[in-house]
């Protein structure tokens, strides 16, 4: 057997443990393992690289992915698919073990349903926003790493008592703001999936002011959609799988909370910086976990099929269940995390 691996869309931290791990288990079943460079791309142009046990046993704790990433689309021309199915027959490969989010995914779920490629799926995404799946390796990272930086803006907006608002990633859910926002004892969060309450988020800022509170931390995910306006986006360009660019709000809540309060206000947007650097504990065992079964799935012939966690365990679902449908975010979070969104007033 022999087994092809491809990282697609944004890459995150834990994607080297779900390599590690897919390669060691078909290894141990007799099997080989090559990898497909730079996601799709990889697999139209027929780039790769030979993926041996020995080689990859230590890149657990590498951010990142070796293979490379990109969100090459091969539907978006009419050709790719079909050059896709040429490189996996010129390879001589048995199966393909394809690790992304949700359009990552999406295209293995075409590929399998029009031409019957043998195609296990690993949900990756530090968004935490696919389905089927209670949580995604590189989601914890993510939020530790915007953790570390707000207690770091913390002391700098406490001694020049400032509010900081700082932008995080999420696309069109709150979950990376919504978690940061709790763990970092935010003033306030603003998410996707609820209209920013502008009046109400600088009436709690000003309250606090009076009430001897010096500085404000304001967290606020980029989907983020403000009164009559929407979302914020950076351009009116999208990448090959129609997504915009977000990225801007923060810094428009930033200017309207110091036009309404008075408060001097600074902007911080995080960016990339959540998708770098190394995984967590949990994201090395989380990646290693899904990658094993992923492999097993690959051993046993069961395609068409995405590994998930549920609970504690591990499970499969029909990649056509488990793709094109948005997680958001479970808004119980949010109605624990406004228990402190609210006036100290006891009047």
């Amino acid at each position: 057997m022999r087994v092809a691996l491809l990282t697609g869309g944004g890459d995150c931290p834990g994607l080297n443990a779900v390599i590690r791990a897919v390669v060691r288990t078909i290894h141990n079943g007799g099997g080989e393992c090559i990898g497909l460079l730079e996601g799709w791309r990889g697999a139209i142009e027929g780039n790769f690289m030979p993926l041996k046990a020995q080689e990859t046993d230590e890149i657990i704790a590498r951010g990142g992915t070796i293979l490379g990433s990109s969100r090459t689309n091969p539907y978006k021309r009419v050709e790719d698919a079909q050059r896709v199915m040429d490189t996996f027959k010129r390879l001589d490969l048995s199966a393909l073990v394809a690790i992304g989010g949700d359009d990552t995914l999406g295209v293995a779920n075409k590929l399998y349903n029009q031409f019957k490629l043998p195609v296990v799926g690993v949900p990756k995404t530090i968004d935490n926003d696919l389905s089927c799946t209670d949580f995604t390796f590189g989601f914890d990272t993510s939020i530790n790493i915007v953790m570390e930086a707000v207690d770091r803006l913390r002391t700098t907006a406490e001694s020049h008592r400032r509010v900081m608002v700082i932008e995080t990633m999420g696309r069109n859910a709150g979950w990376i703001a919504c978690f940061s926002g709790i763990a970092t004892a935010a003033d306030f969060t603003l998410i996707p999936e609820i209209e920013v309450d502008l009046d109400r988020m600088c009436d709690v800022l000003s309250q606090r002011r009076a009430k001897g509170k010096l500085y404000g931390l304001i967290i606020v995910s980029e989907g983020a959609k403000l009164p009559q306006q929407g979302k914020v986006t950076q351009s009116h360009e999208v990448d090959e799988f129609g997504h915009e660019k977000l990225g801007g709000v923060g810094q428009t809540i930033a200017d309207i909370i110091e036009n309404r309060t008075g408060i001097e206000t600074r902007c911080v947007t995080l960016g990339h910086l959540q998708r770098g650097g190394p995984p967590s504990a949990y994201d090395r065992v989380l990646g290693t976990r899904l990658g094993i079964h992923a492999a097993r799935l690959v051993l046993n012939r069961e395609y068409g099929k995405m590994v998930a966690l549920r609970g504690m365990q591990i499970v499969s679902f029909a990649l056509a269940e488990a793709v094109g449908t948005l997680r958001t975010l479970d808004l119980e979070f949010m109605r624990e995390a406004d228990e402190f969104f609210r006036s100290w007033d006891t009047a």
